[in-house]
């Protein structure tokens, strides 16, 4: 499968693409809220539903028998540190809102996690193909600390924007506030503005 870089897209942001405040790094340092949850490929589903036509609930073989495709990618991590020429395989999200029929009343985008995490993003931002639901990292199967079997990521936002071990996606009308926006941190997650919290 050939890769597309993806790596320019800070020239939409900023001028450098390591955002201001930030610190390049080699290694992957693992946060999350809690520890890390169990799964099973036999009853993990993913769904898809609110403002849409097509509500989905897809098997774990449904969910990646989606086109898909490898994209390097930068990772900013809200706590000052950046992990360049990220190599992810995944769906993007364009490809899964043209799977549910998106309807024109949606402006929101809610994502939740199997820890119970949730984080909200303008439908806007999401329409991106840089936006990926991911299931490998560098070329092996994303490793559960680091949000496998499945998780989102994004190299024009912060990473709590991108939930680990999602589940699903719920299409809003308005704007909700997830796990960390609720506790002070960004809506908009914006790296090259610093846009850490709220």
């Amino acid at each position: 499968m050939s890769k597309r870089d993806v790596t320019d897209v800070y020239t939409e942001f900023g001028e450098k693409r390591l955002p201001p405040g930030q610190r390049e790094t080699s290694r992957f340092p693992v946060l999350s809220k809690g520890g890390t949850p169990k799964w099973n490929k036999e009853t993990w589903k993913f769904e898809v539903w609110g403002a849409v036509e097509n509500p989905l609930t897809l098997s774990w073989e449904e969910f990646i028998d989606l086109p898909s495709e490898t994209q390097v990618q930068d990772f900013h991590c809200v706590t000052g540190w950046s992990k360049l020429d990220c190599t992810w395989t995944g769906v993007t999200f364009p490809t899964l809102a043209e799977h549910a029929q998106v309807r024109d009343d949606a402006t929101h985008v809610m994502f939740y996690g199997m820890d119970d995490y949730s984080t909200d993003l303008p439908l806007a931002e999401c329409m991106r193909d840089e936006m990926l639901f991911t299931w490998e990292y560098e070329g092996e199967p994303l490793e559960p600390d680091h949000g496998g079997p499945l998780r989102v990521v994004m190299p024009h936002r912060y990473a709590y924007k991108g939930a680990k071990w999602v589940t699903g996606v719920e299409f809003l009308t308005e704007p909700e506030r997830g796990y960390w926006e609720k506790r002070g941190y960004s809506q908009t997650a914006n790296p090259w503005n610093e846009e850490r919290y709220s």
